[in-house]
C-alpha cells in the first residue's frame, strides 16, 4: 500500500508531501490544475521513463520519493528482490529517484542503488494504473490466461501442468539426441567398420609409442653401444688386472689394520665394496652386451610400426597413445547401431507415456479455466447493468491451441471479449469498447478481480469519463467496494464518485509573482461539501448545489 508521496521540483511542484490510507482515496481539481503531474510523479518513481520536460522551470533536479507498506507474505515482490539480490524489506519499502537537467536519472530502493529495469519489475508488484486508454495489464490478451488462473484459484493445477511439461520436454530431448546419434551412426557405419578393422589388425597398445622409440633408440645406436661396452669391459679385465690391484690393496690394508687393532676398518670395507661392485659391473656389462641386437629387420619393422601408429593418430586427430580408446569408442558406436532401434523404442513410448500425463494435467486445468470462466463472465455481466451496459456482453473465450504452440502453461489461450451491442459480434477488450465503455469494463472487472491481483494499490485516472448521474454513482459504488481488498486512488470529474471516497484531496493551482504552482490538501468534511458541490454547479455554487452535495455524501 502506497503510504507517502513526496515530490520536489516536478513542473509545477515545488514541494509537495502527501499522506495516504487505505480505502478510496479521490483527487479531483478543476481542469489543468495539475492531477495528471500527480500520476506522472508517482509513474516516475515506478520507473516510467524519465524525461527532463518534467523537472519545474529554474531548478536543476527533481525527485520524487515513495513509501509502501509491504508485506512479508507477498510472494512475487520477494520474488523479484531475491532474482536482484537486494534484501526485502520487513515492512516498509522507501523508493527514491532523482533525474537532473543532464538527463541522468538516479534510482534508491532502501538506500540500494538499482536500474530502472529493476524499478520497473518492482513498481509491476507495487501499483495498477488504469486510464481511459490503458493499453497495458487487463487490456493485454497476453495477461488474460495468468488473470483467469489467479481468479479460478488454478495454482496447483497450474504446478502440476508445469511438472508434466518439464518431464515430456526431457523425454523429447532425450528420444531426439537418440534419434540424431543412430542417424549419425547409420550414415558413419561403414567409415566405422573401416576404422574399427584398421585399428584391430595394427591393435594398438597403451604407452607403446615410448616402448618402441626406446627400442628404435638402442637399435639405432647399438654398434656405438657395443664399443663403448667393449671398452668398459676390457678396462676391467685386461691387461692391467684392476680386480687384482683391488685384492692386492685388500690385503694389504687387512694386515695394516690386524696391526692397529682394526683401526683402518672403513678403508678394508670400501676396498671390499669396490672389488664387489667391480665384479657386479662386469657381469652386468656382459649381459646387456649379449643383449644388443644388430638385427637391421627388428629396426626396420618398428620404424614401420611407428609410422603406421602415427598416420592413425593423424586421421582420427588424436595422438597414439590415445588409439585405443578411439577404437573402443568406435566399437561403441558400431554396437549402438545393434541395439539403437530396440533403445529407440523404449525412449519412444516412454515419452509418449510423458505426453498422455502432460495432456491429462492439461485437461485438468483446462477443465478449471472453463468453470473459472463461467463464474467471472456471470459476475462481471452482473456489475455492467448498474453501469448502463445492460446490452453489453462479456465472454472468457478459452481455445485449444495447435499442439506446437502447446507449452508450460497447458495447452489454453484465454481472451476476455466483449460485445457492447446485442446485434455487434464478440471482440477482443482492448479493440471494441470505446474509452468510457472500456473503463467500465475495467472496473467490472477489476471489482472481481481484486481478490485475486497481487498489487495492494489500484489507480484510476478518470475512468468516468463520459458518464454521470446513476451511472456515475454506480461507479463510485463499485470503487467504494473495491478498496475494501486493495487501496484505491481515483482522480475523478464525477461529484458521484468523489462522494463515495473514504479520503478527498483536492489539486489547487495558484499563480504568485507570475509564478504558477500546483499545490494539494486532503479536504474536511466540510470543505468536501463544498468541493462537490464546486463540481455540480460550476464555477458559481449555489445553495442547490450544496444542498446536492450533502445528500450525496450522506448517501
Amino acid at each position: 500500500m502506497l503510504t507517502s508521496l513526496s515530490i520536489r521540483n516536478v513542473v509545477l511542484i515545488d514541494k509537495l508531501d502527501l499522506d495516504f490510507k487505505s480505502g478510496l482515496s479521490v483527487l479531483t481539481g478543476e481542469t489543468g490544475a495539475g492531477k495528471s503531474i500527480l500520476l506522472d510523479s508517482l509513474g516516475f518513481v515506478l520507473g516510467s521513463r524519465a524525461e527532463s520536460g518534467l523537472i519545474r522551470q529554474g531548478e536543476d533536479k527533481m525527485s520524487v520519493v515513495a513509501v509502501f507498506d509491504v508485506s512479508p507474505d507477498d510472494r512475487e515482490l520477494k520474488a523479484v528482490f531475491d532474482e536482484y539480490d537486494l534484501d526485502f524489506p520487513e515492512d516498509e519499502l522507501n523508493i527514491t529517484r532523482t533525474l537532473g537537467r543532464d538527463g541522468k536519472s538516479r534510482i534508491f530502493v532502501n538506500d540500494r542503488s538499482v536500474s530502472v529495469r529493476v524499478l520497473k519489475e518492482i513498481g509491476r508488484c507495487l501499483v495498477e494504473v488504469h486510464g481511459q486508454f490503458d493499453n497495458q495489464g487487463l487490456l493485454n490478451p497476453a495477461a488474460h490466461r495468468d488473470v483467469l488462473d489467479s481468479f479460478g484459484g488454478c495454482k496447483n493445477e497450474l504446478s502440476q501442468v508445469k511438472e508434466c511439461w518439464g518431464a515430456y520436454r526431457q523425454a523429447s530431448r532425450i528420444v531426439q539426441e537418440a534419434e540424431q546419434n543412430i542417424a549419425r551412426a547409420k550414415s558413419e557405419e561403414d567409415d566405422l567398420r573401416h576404422w574399427v578393422a584398421e585399428l584391430e589388425k595394427i591393435a594398438p597398445v597403451e604407452d607403446e609409442e615410448e616402448k618402441l622409440s626406446q627400442r628404435r633408440n638402442e637399435l639405432m645406436n647399438a654398434e656405438k653401444l657395443i664399443e663403448n661396452l667393449n671398452d668398459a669391459y676390457g678396462a676391467l679385465t685386461g691387461s692391467v688386472d684392476i680386480l687384482g690391484a683391488v685384492r692386492q690393496a685388500q690385503s694389504a690394508m687387512d694386515r695394516a689394520n690386524r696391526l692397529v687393532n682394526g683401526r683402518y676398518d672403513d678403508i678394508v670395507g670400501m676396498l671390499e665394496q669396490t672389488l664387489i661392485n667391480a665384479g657386479e659391473a662386469v657381469n652386468e656389462i656382459e649381459e646387456v652386451s649379449r643383449n644388443i641386437s644388430l638385427n637391421q629387420n627388428e629396426l626396420e619393422a618398428i620404424e614401420e610400426r611407428l609410422f603406421a601408429l602415427r598416420s592413425l593418430a593423424r586421421k582420427h586427430q588424436t595422438e597414439i597413445n590415445a588409439l585405443p580408446r578411439v577404437l573402443e569408442t568406435f566399437r561403441a558406436r558400431l554396437g549402438s547401431l545393434a541395439l539403437g532401434e530396440e533403445g529407440l523404442s523404449g525412449l519412444r513410448k516412454a515419452e509418449e507415456q510423458a505426453r498422455l500425463k502432460y495432456i491429462e494435467a492439461a485437461n485438468t486445468l483446462s477443465a478449471k479455466r472453463k468453470a473459472a470462466a463461467l463464474q467471472l463472465d456471470a459476475r462481471v455481466m452482473a456489475e455492467l447493468a448498474p453501469l448502463k451496459m445492460d446490452k453489453a456482453r462479456f465472454v472468457t473465450l478459452i481455445e485449444k491451441q495447435d499442439e506446437d504452440n502447446w507449452n508450460e502453461n497447458g495447452f489454453d489461450s484465454v481472451c476476455f471479449t466483449v460485445s457492447t451491442n446485442p446485434n455487434s459480434p464478440q471482440g477482443p477488450l482492448n479493440k471494441i469498447a470505446s474509452g468510457g465503455e472500456l473503463s467500465r469494463f475495467m472496473l467490472a472487472l477489476k471489482v472481481n478481480l481484486a481478490q485475486s491481483g497481487s498489487v495492494s494499490t489500484m489507480i484510476f485516472d478518470e475512468v468516468d469519463a463520459g458518464i454521470g448521474g446513476a451511472t456515475a454513482k454506480a461507479v463510485g459504488e463499485r470503487l467504494s467496494r473495491l478498496a475494501r481488498e486493495v487501496q484505491v486512488l481515483v482522480v475523478t470529474h464525477s461529484p458521484q464518485v468523489a462522494a463515495s471516497g473514504d479520503h478527498h484531496f483536492k489539486v489547487e493551482k495558484s499563480t504568485v509573482d507570475t509564478i504558477t504552482t500546483t499545490s494539494v490538501r486532503e479536504l474536511n468534511m466540510v470543505e468536501r461539501q463544498e468541493e462537490i458541490a464546486r463540481m455540480l454547479a460550476g464555477e458559481k455554487i449555489s445553495d442547490e448545489a450544496r444542498a446536492a452535495a450533502k445528500v450525496l455524501l450522506s448517501a
